[in-house]
């Protein structure tokens, strides 16, 4: 049953195969049970790619079952489509095209079982990639905000210089009064004269009018500091909302691209292996000599072209000889008075008639 079954998937003519021999049945049922194994690779490479972009089993199962269905049914077909003959090169140039598609299949089913075997080191360079990714996106987003925050930062210490200079001048008017009631500068005069009285006066007219700056620089600070807390918060929302899309940057594209930053040799001999699976059947027909099948289905298909040949040249003979009768008919049939005096008749009642109808139609008109 198992061997009849695989015999099926090579694409092999199971009657014709029936009556062959055991070597024969068991050389046509090893390329099928290659060509039913490729595809059942086919399969899990195929689910394993497309659970990567829908991260889903269900879908990743069924489309996975439809890749392998297709690599079947190619397989099977460029298989059976290989046929024996007497000149080495003629098969092989009837099966490069075969070969060239079968490289295209083996590079496909490879590819995500690579991706799925080197798993962890493509995870680590993600993980690098990513990194870099939200260095980049955080810097990109900064440069929205850095200005705006730079600015602030300006105007506040530009605020508190100001506060910080009349507070020096204060602290000097202070000093002159206090060194002129000391009798250490000014007048030199110990005792609160007129001078010291004016320089007095000076000091608490600019220490009421620091207390008035102070009031309204302080005000206007704590708006500016509203303001940079409201520029950072939403520096920190822009880069929370976009982080999530640095995350999930782990889809088939850039597994595969991340596979390509790893060393190559790995990858090229799984390659090389699933390549030697999937053209195996075929240089198994090419290096094989003639077998019983072979003859038998060459004689099949002889006794068949014989026969459509035979029935094409007797419709071609067929077609002639009737050809020749008419022919001789019609000219026999031309000298035949009777018939040539009847047409005559014929052909001036119907000459009298269109007249007829041509001189109705034309005292009509008048």
């Amino acid at each position: 049953m198992l061997k009849r079954f695989f015999i099926i998937c090579s694409g092999a003519d199971a009657d014709i195969l029936a009556n062959s021999s055991s070597g024969e049945q068991n050389k046509y049922a090893g390329i099928g049970a290659t060509v039913f194994f490729t595809a059942i690779m086919a399969f899990i490479a195929a689910s394993y790619a497309l659970y990567t972009v829908f991260d889903n089993y269900y879908l990743a199962a069924f489309f996975g079952s439809v890749w392998g269905l297709l690599i079947f049914n190619l397989d099977r077909f460029i298989v059976s489509t290989i046929k024996k003959k007497d000149s080495f090169m003629d098969e092989l140039l009837q099966a490069s095209p075969r070969i060239v598609l079968a490289i295209i299949i083996a590079v496909v089913i490879s590819k995500p079982l690579e991706l799925k075997i080197f798993e962890k080191e493509i995870d680590r360079v993600l993980l690098e990639q990513k990194n870099d990714f939200t260095l980049v996106n955080k810097e990109q987003i900064a440069t929205q905000y850095t200005p705006g925050i730079i600015a602030i930062d300006s105007e506040i210490g530009k605020l508190k210089e100001e506060i910080a200079s009349k507070e020096t001048e204060v602290n000097n008017l202070y000093d002159t009064f206090i060194a002129e009631a000391e009798g250490r500068e000014g007048t030199k005069l110990l005792g609160k004269g007129p001078v010291y009285k004016e320089k007095r006066e000076k000091h608490d007219a600019a220490l009421i009018a620091l207390a008035e700056l102070k009031k309204t620089n302080t005000d206007r600070i704590t708006a500016l500091e509203s303001q940079k807390i409201e520029l950072v918060t939403e520096y920190g929302e822009k880069v929370d909302a976009s982080q999530p899309i640095i995350d999930n940057f782990d889809g088939l594209m850039a597994r595969v691209n991340a596979l390509n930053e790893l060393p190559w040799l790995p990858s090229f001999f799984i390659f090389l292996l699933f390549l030697a699976i999937e053209t195996s059947p075929i240089f198994a027909k090419l290096f094989s000599p003639k077998g019983e099948y072979d003859l038998k289905m060459e004689d099949a298909e002889g006794e068949i072209r014989s026969w459509v040949t035979q029935k094409a040249n007797q419709r071609k003979v067929l077609l002639e000889t009737d050809h020749s009768i008419n022919d001789k008919v019609y000219d026999d049939i031309k000298e035949d008075d009777e018939l040539y005096q009847y047409k005559k008749k014929v052909a001036k009642e119907l000459m009298k008639q269109q007249q007829d109808a041509f001189y109705k139609r034309q005292t009509g008109v008048l």
